[in-house]
């Protein structure tokens, strides 16, 4: 693509002025309007001001200015999408040659790095610098540092493609800044200002916790955190007011000049409080305050050499961070891994940080990306707002009751802030000014503070086991309340805004627990006047009942006898936290969380399902997939939506490509009928073949009636009985490696050939490269422990093994099997299943691995087993495992299972014996001459398939496998033909369902590990 002629004019015209004298702020004015504003708005910015004059719908902004060493300082402009910066751009003077002048970069890449932005852009229009805004920028960088692009002017014509791709507003919404972030993932020095932050304040809270406990003997193990956390919490909240211009400049750090820096820091936080309500600086009792006043913090002594490193590591030139612009959901999101440590003092008076046990158990805390956040309050409180009056939504009242740090919270006041602004100009703006909700600032029209304050008390409500996080909600959300302010736009505000009348969120955010001894009528009785919350959103904790037992098990008895969806198994406390909340919706109300979907299939999810499909709450669901949405953790989630009232229908969206949803590319929608009250999961489908998998799945009888599906033995010690065969085997004896690296030399009569994380080919002759000591008996079906005198009697060298691990073995489940047969397997189930012929399916896998086994090999199993064997219930059935194999390998019943399963990441699937055995089962009645060619047909095709895997598997040469291969793909698409014909597909089926799913894989000479 050539660039635009306006571009060439540009160009032409810059090449003409290079030799003008004008120079200092009238020429960089004039930079700015007649070649860098026609420039980006031929990559198709608008580049004039909104003409309601609102920030929220602009996509250019111009900064405010902020105080940086002493200077004044900011980036010239952000440009905008809805409100949410996708780059900056400084403009600089021609006189600095910005490829060498390291400070405008450096001033640049703060901006980016403390906004989390991945580029940004540097510029006179004679120079076009672009830098990764993922670097984190340090005193002293030279100006090439994290500079990935540079042009000149001379550069725009032949290279507009490529400015073009990354910077036009339409590349832009399509995900170009994002996509070049993830292509260059290992930029030499990328460090999230995130991960950064969290790092510094871990650091300064240990230091300060270690001295405090140091030099306060008597502070107790509940006062230590909160003196902690209270300290970091009022020097961030000030810090942080000073670059957003509401605070003095450099305050904070002209303590650091002088001795005793705390009792000056306490006395600058007496004065904050008063004119900051908030609560954070609560040092006397108020009226409007709930709780004690501090009566411990003022007085701790806290000496100058913890201070002083701990603020000025806050300002220029130690701080990379520019406060005015760190986003207030990054700061949630920080402090919400920040909360998952707690500090603990030891017997002898230290201070220890510590994760929390439920949060070392999941693996760390991971926080709900801004885009779910969005997404999640557009489909709840935007449903409420839309096509309503600030009159119709006067008595709207939002709650999270799992908030954390505040994410979904701040994101549902961003939504009100700008809906409310939104309608205000729509309607007569001058008329709302003077009513004092709005006000025009040198930006734009924006809502007074009071407004904004009105809003926030209004609608937003919050609870939170943790204390700490409960102070970290309120913090955020006062400081989403002063975004955009400064000293001077609150005094010029039409109804002048006291600061001394910050809320006091107290009756909007709470501790307590959710599902236990919360009393929500007389702590939120204003919206249970009305019945109830209109909207509630969130992520409610993902904790399994194993973990709850070990830290809470007496939440698990409560759960169990007060909530349905607790009753069934091993549950999950996201379903609790589902029905507690529909409990708290108003008759109109409406649920919106982020949560598993494994209790949509899973046995401990019948309740849930059985409650929400009764009383008809389902109304949408986002399905992810095996799509990963948290950062660093796998975990198969959707989003659901319920509405109190009962529906008709479910909106049901399967998302394939999660970066073109997260872009707003939303995926196809279906609307089905909602699940029926039954015990069955949840198979929604949002494919055009939903119809025809419910056609196919009632036409024959499932798996499960005429097969018997058995899980892989339960040893209970693998590393024991699961051994490597050595080379040179004689006829007595076998030589094998145990797990620990001893080599012993066993009797061979008690070794069953044995799969251990063998890849299963479909039709290759499963590898077992293991042996496993059996220490049984199988006789007419029938599996009989050994007697420990007739192994020692006959088998010697094994049972010397076995004494020789006897302590191992014994101390299974905590010491159990401690007795006279503690040489048996952990399970006894299915022992005898193994000898006879049967196919063996690989559980997790991208497509079916469904292999034939006729040589007594043994595998291991469990819940979690990676295999599980399959065989006719009835051993005189007169249909061949042949034929069932082929049926079960077929693209067609695999397009069945992914219709049921639970995906994983990757691409992978469960093959567990929940969905295999619900598979329909086209039965052949062998005395129907069509169904016996049938028949005789697939036995022959699967016949040559095993031949053809077998001598593939010995081909030396790669013309060999070649021809084997195509071979080996042309008998895959006869049976898949044959099947097709089978369940009656037509043509047009058969394509829906081709392409439907991924390619076979092409077949290796080998099978491999997995």
């Amino acid at each position: 693509m050539s660039a635009p002629v306006e571009v060439q004019r540009l160009v032409e015209h810059f090449q003409a002025t290079l030799d003008s004298n004008q120079a200092g702020p009238a020429r960089q004015a004039r930079l700015w309007r007649d070649f860098l504003r026609p420039f980006f708005s031929a990559l198709g910015w608008n580049m004039d001001p909104s003409p309601s004059g609102a920030e929220a719908v602009s996509d250019l902004v111009q900064e405010p200015a902020s105080h940086v060493g002493g200077t004044t300082q900011s980036p010239d402009y952000s440009f905008r999408i809805a409100g949410r910066r996708c780059f900056f751009l400084q403009v600089k003077s021609p006189s600095l040659h910005l490829p060498d002048d390291p400070a405008p970069a450096y001033q640049l890449r703060r901006y980016a790095w403390s906004a989390n932005l991945p580029l940004s852009i540097l510029s006179d229009f004679a120079e076009f610098a672009v830098y990764d805004g993922r670097v984190k920028p340090t005193p002293g960088d030279k100006a090439h540092k994290a500079r990935l692009l540079s042009f000149t002017f001379r550069d725009y014509l032949d290279r507009w493609d490529e400015l073009a791709g990354l910077f036009s507003k339409e590349a832009v919404l399509k995900g170009s800044l994002d996509r070049f972030a993830q292509s260059a993932k290992g930029h030499r020095g990328t460090a999230r200002v995130d991960a950064a932050f969290l790092a510094q304040l871990e650091g300064w809270r240990e230091t300060l916790a270690q001295h405090i406990a140091l030099r306060n003997p008597g502070i107790g193990s509940q006062d230590l955190p909160v003196a902690v956390q209270a300290t970091l919490d009022r020097i961030l909240f000030l810090r942080i007011c000073e670059d957003r211009g509401t605070e003095p400049p450099n305050r904070l750090q002209g303590l650091t000049n002088g001795a005793d820096v705390y009792p000056r820091l306490v006395q600058v936080f007496r004065q904050a409080a008063a004119r900051y309500h908030a609560g954070l600086f609560p040092f006397r009792a108020e009226k409007r305050r709930l709780g004690s006043p501090d009566l411990l913090t003022a007085d701790l002594p806290i000496d100058d050499q913890v201070l002083k490193p701990l603020i000025r590591g806050l300002y220029y030139p130690e701080s990379p961070y520019e406060f005015s612009v760190l986003p207030a959901d990054l700061l949630g999101q920080v402090y919400e891994r920040f909360l998952g440590s707690v500090i603990h003092l030891t017997p002898a008076g230290h201070a220890q940080v510590e994760q929390k046990p439920e949060v070392k158990k999941a693996g760390g805390v991971f926080y709900t990306p801004t885009y779910v956040v969005e997404y999640i309050v557009q489909q709840t409180v935007g449903q409420k707002c839309q096509g309503k009056a600030p009159k119709d939504i006067a008595t709207l009242r939002i709650l999270d009751p799992a908030c954390g740090s505040g994410s979904f919270l701040l994101g549902a006041y961003q939504y009100l802030l700008d809906w409310y602004l939104a309608y205000y100009l729509r309607s007569a703006p001058e008329k709302h000014a003077k009513a004092a909700t709005i006000y025009r600032s040198a930006t734009g029209w924006r809502l007074t503070a009071a407004e904004r304050t009105r809003i926030l008390t209004r609608h937003l409500y919050g609870v939170d086991i943790d204390a700490q996080a409960v102070e970290v909600t309120k913090r955020s959300l006062l400081l989403k309340l002063l975004e955009g302010e400064t000293r001077e736009s609150l005094q010029a505000q039409p109804k002048r805004f006291s600061a001394r009348a910050m809320p006091n969120l107290d009756g909007n955010i709470t501790c307590g627990n959710s599902l236990r001894s919360f009393d929500w009528h007389a702590e939120f009785p204003v919206p249970f006047q009305a019945g109830g919350f209109d909207v509630v959103i969130g992520n409610p904790p993902y904790i399994r009942i194993q973990t709850l037992k070990e830290w809470a098990p007496l939440e698990v008895a409560h759960h169990k006898d007060r909530y349905v969806s607790a009753s069934k198994g091993n549950y999950d406390l996201c379903v609790v936290f589902v029905e507690r909340s529909l409990q708290l919706l108003s008759p109109q109300g409406r649920l919106g969380f982020i949560l598993p979907h494994k209790f949509f299939n899973a046995a401990y999810g019948e309740p849930l399902r059985r409650l929400l499909a009764a009383g008809r709450h389902l109304s949408h669901v986002v399905h992810f997939g095996h799509q990963q949405v948290f950062d660093g953790a796998t975990t198969y989630t959707c989003l659901m939506f319920l509405d109190a009232a009962p529906g008709t229908h479910l909106r049901f969206d399967s998302v394939s490509d999660l970066d073109a949803w997260r872009q707003g590319r939303e995926s196809p929608s279906l609307h089905v009928p909602l699940p029926s009250v039954s015990a069955a999961p949840w198979n929604f489908s949002a494919r055009a073949g939903g119809a025809l998998r419910g056609r196919l799945m009632a036409l024959s009888a499932p798996l499960g009636d005429h097969a018997k599906i058995f899980q892989g033995l339960v040893t209970g010690a693998d590393k024991v009985f699961v051994l490597e065969p050595l080379p040179h085997p004689t006829a007595r004896h076998v030589a094998v490696r145990a797990a620990d690296g001893s080599t012993w030399t066993l009797e061979p009569d008690l070794l069953k050939p044995f799969l251990r994380h063998v890849s299963l080919g479909r039709y290759a002759r499963p590898h077992a490269a293991h042996g496993l000591i059996f220490p049984y008996e199988i006789k007419a079906g029938r599996a009989r422990l050994l007697l420990a005198e007739e192994i020692a009697a006959k088998y010697p060298q094994t049972w010397a093994y076995l004494l020789a691990h006897a302590p191992t073995l014994k101390k299974r489940e905590g010491g159990t099997w401690n007795h006279a047969q503690w040489y048996a397997f952990g399970r006894s189930q299915n022992l005898a299943a193994f000898d006879a012929p049967k196919l063996i399916v690989q559980v997790i896998s991208q497509t079916g691995r469904h292999a034939f086994d006729d040589a007594a090999r043994y595998f291991t199993g469990g819940g979690n087993g990676p295999y599980y064997g399959v065989r006719w219930r009835d051993p005189t059935s007169p249909l061949a495992l042949a034929y069932l194999q082929g049926l079960l390998n077929s693209r067609l019943l695999d397009w069945l299972l992914h219709g049921i399963s639970t995906p994983f990441r990757g691409g992978y699937w469960s093959y567990g014996k929940r969905f295999l055995e619900q598979l329909p089962i086209r039965l052949l009645d062998l005395t129907d001459p069509a169904d016996r060619a049938h028949h005789q047909r697939m036995v022959t095709l699967v016949d040559q398939q095993r031949a053809l895997h077998n001598d593939l598997a010995l081909a030396k040469t790669a013309p060999q496998q070649a021809f084997l291969a195509r071979q080996i793909a042309t008998t895959d698409q006869q049976i898949d033909a044959l099947v097709y014909a089978l369940y009656g597909l037509t043509d047009q089926e058969i394509a829906l369902v081709e392409a439907d799913l991924p390619s076979q894989p092409t077949p290796s000479p080998a099978s491999a590990p997995h």
